[in-house]
């Protein structure tokens, strides 16, 4: 395996080209076809795909009926076809054929020297400024045909898939423009019949508004295909007599944009993107009413064919042609991001707001000790008690100090809770906590300076043990703080800790999103002044569980490592179930350069640090041994909570259902194969 090449990690390089077409010169546009499936070659692009009938221009009209035309046609794909022979790419262009006495509007799959199929247009326009039926065939009952094309009988119809044998999921189909715009779409049965990269030649006019048209409905059939589809459309040399060409190329997946080009352009272009195979199978095999749909529509869907060709991909490191969030559950994006810390946000409210209506409306009983989650959760807890038409004198906030509790985060604590105007009161646990060890033996009631595991968890359980009994003594329920990315390393106290509540907001909330949601709050001022300049000064403050005394902070993320790893793995194991390997070369991708690529909005500078590949390593290891082999348990047992993120929960009612008593060896097997 050369762990740096993107074919090695379940990724097909793709492109989208568009350029200059010479109307009614099909020698001048294979050579234009050829000039551009070079320079995709030497980026290692799988599959090229050009715009519809580039091989005399979309606006040709009934030049299409001269003969002079289409025997230049059929000279100029035999030059495309001997052209192509030692390029990588599968080259997709659109040509008109003769065929049993019509023209056809198609997309010609030409590679490393052969004609590998062709397939028709499907539904040919005839409405407002269309009028290809006055020339063109429809072709959506070509079927199990074949046509003649350079001396030879070689596939032809929409029933075609082409499929890369050494290429595990790399499965192609065309459509062309029209097709994409009627209700069931030819690539729809041909996504369920088991493409997984869906190509549209389009000529496609540009008037104001369609080029978002037509981002539309690429994103609408990626999503709803689980499928990446790759747009060309026309653009410079096509004729201006009634209409303008604007060139425009995207590149989806999944509902996803991952590369389109400016339009309007002066010379060739193309968008270049590396769709991830592993991902569409992923989500396919997740969705299993993908597959319903598909035994629904076997009638039309189990009849298709399927050429091979072996595409012989380059083992080089040919870099990442796609962007890779460095907090996939936090878009760099400050709309999408705002967007999804509303939602977040509300979700969570929405939720305890029904929890509480359910059961009778009891108190709320929460503590909080200054630190992110408990703060996160406290807010939530406020507006849902005022959405609810409730005095937030009605949620009873502790404080409750331990050995090692700092005067800041609890100095937070109490500004929080008296600015939110809550019923806020102090716990100290010291003296039971020295009770407990000096009962138990512990070497600490000595007076050694011992701070093991059960010095922690006794002031941890002890901490949820009087929230506990406080709820049964004042009619309340303890509401739960550990967020998401606790819950996937366990990184809580079992049984009566932290790991347990009566309702817990932040079980579906990874980590690394909590600071946004807080700067959400403040910058949308859900609350006062005073809340919000408390909430800042709590975002300054570092990750610690504040258990073991001593001069230094003691650090949660040195202890268990980087929250941002861990919830970028978190997201990849969880939504996508991919390979330790190949979230360690995403990782790198994503992480090993700080200046690259886009940070959250508001992410502090001090925070942006790097990870090499050895850190990545290290820490996906811990990972994979504390989620896979360690902390089901703990997630087996654990409170109701919503789920908010759609990278998924831990919930063994929802997303994730495992053993507790499970093996992390078939990841750490694999992961043996990432370079040290």
């Amino acid at each position: 395996m050369n762990f740096w090449s993107i074919y090695e990690h379940g990724f097909a390089r793709v492109a989208s080209c568009t350029g200059h077409t010479v109307i009614a010169d099909p020698r001048a546009n294979a050579e234009a076809v050829l000039r551009q499936a070079r320079r995709c070659a030497e980026e290692g692009v799988a599959v090229a795909v050009f715009p519809e009938l580039g091989l005399t221009g979309y606006s040709i009209e009934d030049l299409l009926l001269q003969d002079a035309v289409l025997d230049q046609v059929e000279e100029a794909v035999e030059a495309v076809r001997a052209g192509s022979a030692g390029l990588l790419p599968v080259l997709v262009v659109g040509a008109p054929l003769r065929h049993r006495n019509r023209i056809y509007n198609c997309a010609v799959f030409v590679h490393r020297g052969r004609i590998l199929g062709v397939a028709p247009k499907s539904y040919p326009p005839n409405y407002r400024e269309f009028y290809e039926r006055r020339q063109i065939a429809a072709g959506d009952d070509e079927r199990g045909g074949t046509i003649r094309i350079g001396g030879e009988s070689v596939p032809f119809g929409v029933d075609l898939l082409f499929e890369a044998e050494d290429v595990p999921g790399l499965v192609l189909h065309a459509e062309v423009c029209e097709d994409m715009w009627v209700p069931v779409p030819p690539s729809a049965e041909a996504a369920l019949a088991g493409a997984t990269v869906l190509l549209n030649l389009s000529g496609s006019p540009i008037t104001v508004g369609r080029a978002e048209d037509r981002k539309l409905l690429c994103r609408s059939a990626s999503q709803r295909c689980l499928a990446a589809y790759v747009y060309a459309a026309a653009g410079l040399g096509e004729s201006s007599t009634d209409l303008s060409w604007d060139g425009q190329t995207m590149i989806y997946e999944n509902g996803a944009l991952l590369a389109e080009t400016d339009r309007f352009p002066l010379d060739d272009q193309y968008a270049v993107a590396d769709v991830d195979l592993d991902l569409l199978r992923q989500e396919r095999a997740r969705m299993g009413s993908f597959d319903d749909n598909r035994r629904t529509h076997a009638a039309r869907t189990g009849d298709f064919r399927t050429v091979a060709f072996h595409l012989d991909p380059p083992a080089a490191d040919l870099g990442l042609r796609r962007r890779v969030e460095r907090f996939p559950f936090v878009p760099a994006d400050p709309q999408r991001l705002a967007q999804d810390c509303y939602e977040a946000y509300n979700i969570q409210v929405a939720a305890l707001q029904q929890r509480l209506a359910a059961i009778g409306g009891p108190k709320i009983v929460i503590g909080v000790s200054g630190g992110l989650d408990s703060t996160h959760a406290l807010i939530v807890a406020a507006r849902a008690m005022d959405r609810a038409g409730r005095p937030r004198s009605d949620i009873l906030a502790f404080t409750l100090p331990g050995f090692a509790t700092g005067e800041h985060t609890k100095g937070n604590a109490h500004r929080l809770m008296n600015s939110l105007g809550v019923t806020a009161a102090e716990l100290d646990i010291t003296p039971t906590a020295r009770l407990m060890l000096q009962e138990m033996g512990h070497p600490f009631a000595a007076g050694e300076p011992v701070y093991d595991v059960t010095f922690e968890n006794v002031q941890a359980g002890l901490r949820t043990d009087y929230l506990f009994r406080l709820a049964n003594q004042r009619g309340g329920i303890v509401l739960g703080t550990g967020d998401l990315s606790e819950l996937a390393l366990g990184w809580s106290t079992y049984g009566v800790g932290d790991q347990m509540s009566h309702y817990n907001v932040n079980s579906g909330v990874p980590k690394t999103l909590i600071q946004h949601l807080i700067r959400w709050v403040i910058s949308s001022e859900q609350f006062d002044a005073e809340t919000g300049e408390t909430l800042a000064a709590i975002l300054d403050t570092e990750i610690s569980p504040e258990l073991v005394p001593g001069e230094e902070l003691q650090s949660t993320e040195s202890k268990i490592g980087p929250y941002a790893l861990h919830d970028f793995t978190l997201y990849q194991v969880l939504r996508h179930g991919f390979r330790p390997s190949k979230i360690a070369f995403l990782a790198w991708h994503a992480w090993h350069d700080r200046e690259a690529g886009a940070w959250p909005p508001g992410f502090p500078e001090g925070d942006r640090k790097a990870y090499d590949l050895a850190e990545i390593r290290h820490w996906l290891d811990y990972f994979c041994r504390r989620f896979f082999a360690f902390a089901q348990f703990k997630r087996s047992a654990m409170p109701n909570g919503p789920k908010v993120s759609a990278g998924g929960s831990l919930s063994p009612r929802g997303d994730w259902r495992a053993p507790s008593d499970s093996s992390a060896k078939a990841w750490l097997h694999d992961l043996a194969r990432v370079p040290e």
